[in-house]
């Protein structure tokens, strides 16, 4: 059965304060693999795993003081707590440093950034 979680019942902390206006969180994480082969076969015997990425976006009504002022090198971390009603599960990005933030303002509408961000690792639970 999957597990469905509701935006509205969700938050995302940045160094343990909560971030307003969530609109959105997404990530990526891939892992290098590299396979190998017996000599003579074209049949994979085994694999070597290598580096691994993590690369996310964080979507943000308006904006967030908070990650504006993640500039430089300095590491952060984030916590999304995804909840449902019982349903919940807590992932967790560490290590994060700031890659770039985009903001849109259209006309009529309200303004939203749009924060990257690369984390060494993932974690869920």
């Amino acid at each position: 059965m999957p597990m469905i979680f509701a935006a509205s019942e969700s938050s995302v902390l940045v160094d343990g304060e909560p971030v307003e206006g969530v609109r959105s969180i997404e990530y990526r994480f891939s892992q290098t693999r590299t396979n190998i082969y017996a000599l003579g076969s074209a049949e994979r015997i085994a694999m070597v795993s290598g580096p691994q990425t993590v690369e996310g976006t964080l979507r943000v009504a308006s904006t967030s003081a908070g990650l504006n002022g993640k500039t430089g090198d300095a590491f952060f971390q984030i916590t999304a707590n995804l909840k449902h009603g019982e349903t919940s599960m807590t992932v967790s990005f560490d290590e994060c440093v700031l890659l770039g933030k985009s903001f849109e303002l259209g006309v009529g509408g309200s303004g939203e950034a749009v924060y990257t961000f690369s984390a060494a690792r993932v974690r869920e639970g």
